[in-house]
């Protein structure tokens, strides 16, 4: 690690794990949130859209039709395996029998080797997990959940609608039933400090978890978060302020944590702010020169007995 890469990119894990280069496929599974729907709350987190991270997933007629136009697609001649992921919105809500045929729906392929769902905690039970192994047996499974922060005060401010006592309790059920579990968390929340930061961070290495996904915070038109900005209620964070967190992120969690994705790629035609966010090489270049320059790697300051 510390004379190779800098930390444990999924690309990386994807073919060591597969063989070969493996891509997602992402999915609308036609979902909604019990935030959106009224069952918890309305109009959802702060800083989602309005498709839920879901604008760059063209529309079609049913999850099947998705899977097919994507294999069938120039994105399709860059590998031979595939992720069917389902990501916007809320990829449990629903009717057992309901996923059932929508997962079924996307695993039309033999070159789909893995299920990844996207989720929130309070929308997994044991039944829900009973079903997500079955199909352990043929593929890969994960599931990414939301954290976002450790902080249930900032989860209340950004709306989120579930605390971390929920996350724990999920990661436990996925883990009693085998089921890899990927944490989503956010810097740059509205009023969050550094020890925010660091809290989230010993919450995290408190779990066990197989990935994480660490977004920045930013800002699209129509959403509550984009008010909160107009209003000068909202500043976002600086890049350089963001590569320092991201090298802390890194530095102190497990050195097996697989990484997923090291910050949140906004739709540039409804990015608000910051204007860094839309360049990803930014992002990617810094972070690997700040971590060269310094010797850091991940996991360096781990600590592996729990808080």
């Amino acid at each position: 690690m510390k004379n190779q890469e800098r930390y444990q990119h999924l690309n990386e894990y994807l073919k060591n794990k597969f063989g070969e280069r493996t891509l997602k496929i992402c999915i609308d599974g036609g979902f909604t949130c019990p935030n959106r729907d009224g069952t918890v709350a309305l109009h959802g987190c702060i800083f989602c859209s309005e498709k839920g991270s879901g604008e760059h997933i063209p529309s079609a007629e049913n999850i099947t039709q998705q899977v097919k136009n994507y294999l069938s697609s120039y994105k399709a001649t860059r590998a031979d395996k595939f992720i069917a992921y389902f990501q916007n919105f809320t990829n449990t809500y629903d009717t057992l029998e309901n996923l059932k045929t929508k997962y079924d729906a996307a695993l039309i392929d033999n070159k789909i080797v893995a299920l990844a769902i996207a989720t929130r905690p309070d929308c997994i039970n044991k039944n829900i997990a009973k079903l997500l192994k079955s199909y352990t047996e043929k593929y890969s499974v994960w599931v990414e959940l939301g954290l976002q922060t450790s902080n249930d005060q900032t989860g209340n401010r950004i709306n989120r609608g579930y605390n971390s006592t929920q996350f724990t309790k999920a990661v436990k059920i996925l883990n009693q039933y085998g089921i890899d579990v990927v944490a989503h968390i956010m810097v740059g929340l509205p009023n969050e400090t550094f020890d925010d930061l660091t809290n989230t961070i010993n919450f995290i290495n408190n779990h066990n978890l197989q990935g994480l996904k660490i977004h920045s915070t930013y800002v699209v038109k129509n959403t509550i978060l984009a008010e909160i900005y107009k209003n000068g209620q909202y500043k976002p964070i600086s890049l350089e302020t963001y590569l320092k967190s991201v090298t802390y992120i890194l530095t102190h969690i497990s050195p097996n944590l697989i990484i997923h994705r090291i910050s949140g790629d906004a739709p540039k035609d409804l990015l608000i702010a910051p204007e860094w966010n839309s360049h990803k090489k930014w992002i990617l270049n810094g972070l690997d020169k700040l971590m060269r320059e310094e010797n850091l790697w991940q996991g360096k300051y781990y600590c592996t007995k729990k808080q």
